[in-house]
């Protein structure tokens, strides 16, 4: 079994991990597909995906019982995947891009403030964006987080659990939310630096 929950995109991954042996792949619905939290996807084997489903009614008893998925949920997952398949994801890919370029540029206006940009290998394989900066920036990268989620309206950045600066990635963010970002980061930057 193969827990991919976070493995989408790349689109070839809903079909990829059985091709290489998996009896069965769990993907969330409520990441980059776009569906309700509380659903997903169960891909693999028939007669494991059936065994699963024998926790559905009218089998009351089962250990499932309490993990059941309503009828709402299903019907948005199954819309979630239907509109996700569709996507043009190259496109995505390259507006991901672009929002976090257009962050970036307004951070590196600071002096001692860098980004670098990366893919992980492993999970949420979108565009992610490093910043960095330097003792002109007199804060921990801990401290940025906390204010960024303390600001109105709250923002959750990545970082100040041991690693350097922040991490984060655009995929999430709604048309637009990419400039609020770069407004409230680069305040709460600059107030601190020298």
């Amino acid at each position: 079994m193969n827990d991919a929950a976070a493995d989408t995109p790349p689109v070839s991954h809903l079909w990829d991990y059985a091709n290489m042996g998996y009896d069965l792949i769990t993907f969330s619905g409520g990441k980059a597909m776009r569906g309700p939290q509380c659903a997903g996807l169960l891909i693999g084997r028939k007669d494991l995906v059936g065994y699963a489903l024998l926790n559905n009614s009218p089998n009351e008893d089962t250990i499932g019982r309490s993990q059941k998925v309503g009828k709402e949920e299903i019907i948005g997952m199954v819309k979630a995947l239907e509109l996700y398949l569709k996507e043009d994801h190259d496109a995505l890919t390259r507006e991901w891009q672009a929002r976090l370029e257009r962050i970036s540029g307004e951070l590196t206006k600071i002096p001692g403030v860098s980004t670098s940009f990366f893919t992980p290998d492993i999970a949420n394989h979108v565009p992610h964006m490093q910043i960095s900066w330097d003792s002109r920036v007199a804060l921990e990268s801990k401290q940025v987080s906390q204010m960024l989620r303390n600001s109105k309206p709250s923002i959750v950045i990545g970082g100040g659990e041991g690693r350097p600066g922040l991490t984060m990635c655009s995929f999430m963010l709604q048309p637009g939310e990419d400039k609020i970002v770069a407004e409230q980061l680069s305040r709460v930057l600059r107030e601190h630096s020298a």
